[in-house]
């Protein structure tokens, strides 16, 4: 049964799986359904209230949530692997995968009684969207992937700057987390879409108050999904929904390849490079974003999709 928290938005459902989500609801409860997938290490708040409010003026119902091990969800009890275990690519035996991830959305559609979603994902959220989209056809409305990949060798890779940012030491301080946010946020953001400095300060603050576990722990985890998951270029060519892959061309998280090998996968998708831009989502970009995300949905809203209103 959901449960809400007074004053802050963050609703709670437990799922059949035992895992707690965190999620949030804007717009009107009858109109077509968006569910909104962060990437690693992201909290629901990462989307941020411009781009779902843009989202929820322009006729959809906005679902977000915590991915499990980030912002408010449960973080597994699992331990974390190490970094030479990350960097071979060797998951640990008690690993989740994207699949798990998966079933997470699709579980919490079923909690909060929707039939059918659009599903819009960035980064690992956009993988997670990609399973979810492969494994739940029934569940899925259409199919957004915003800067994310295949899991395909030699595409869609990091850059070695990138990886030594990653490796990092993690924050222990609300101070230090949001100097190493701004530091690695600056340099994933295009060169034509900078961040907003104030804008991401908040941010970086906000994420620090609402983490629920252990942030480094649940992140390592979710890279170790990541990798247990390998190339998944054959389940995305089973996927029918109607999708669009949006990515840049500055890319040094996630490389542009990512974004062109997804879209060769998924027959009949649509691609969409935008010059300049990073692994970022500034404010700058929303109404670039949102129309491009609108005008690949409203063709695939012509249908119910929720039994009842929570």
């Amino acid at each position: 049964m959901p449960e809400s928290v007074a004053g802050c938005g963050d609703r709670f459902v437990r799922l059949p799986n035992g895992f707690r989500i965190c999620y949030r609801l804007d717009g009107r409860p009858g109109d077509p359904p968006v569910l909104l997938l962060g990437g690693l290490g992201e909290d629901l708040t990462t989307w941020s209230q411009p781009f779902v409010t843009a989202l929820a003026s322009r006729g959809f119902s906005v679902i977000r949530m915590d991915n499990r091990d980030s912002g408010r969800s449960t973080f597994d009890s699992a331990p974390a692997p190490g970094t030479l275990r990350l960097l071979c690519g060797r998951p640990r035996a008690d690993a989740y995968t994207l699949t798990d991830n998966a079933a997470d959305g699709a579980q919490l559609l079923e909690c909060l009684g929707v039939d059918r979603a659009h599903l819009v994902g960035r980064s690992m959220g956009g993988m997670i969207a990609q399973t979810l989209a492969a494994q739940f056809p029934a569940r899925t409305a259409s199919l957004t992937s915003i800067y994310s990949t295949t899991g395909g060798p030699g595409v869609g890779g990091p850059s070695l700057k990138t990886m030594s940012m990653l490796a990092a030491a993690p924050p222990r301080t609300r101070l230090q987390a949001v100097q190493a946010h701004l530091r690695l946020t600056g340099h994933l953001a295009g060169l034509a879409y900078p961040m907003d400095e104030a804008a991401e300060t908040a941010h970086a603050v906000s994420t620090w108050n609402r983490i629920a576990g252990d942030a480094d722990a649940g992140m390592r985890r979710q890279m170790q999904a990541i990798r247990a998951s390998g190339d998944r270029t054959g389940e995305l060519r089973t996927i029918t929904a109607p999708t669009l892959v949006i990515n840049g061309d500055r890319d040094p998280l996630v490389h542009p390849s990512g974004g062109a090998a997804t879209a060769a996968a998924i027959a009949g998708s649509h691609h969409v490079v935008i010059p300049g831009m990073g692994h970022h989502l500034p404010d700058s970009l929303t109404d670039r974003i949102v129309e491009l995300i609108c005008a690949h949905l409203t063709p695939a809203s012509d249908h119910p999709h929720r039994r009842n209103s929570r």
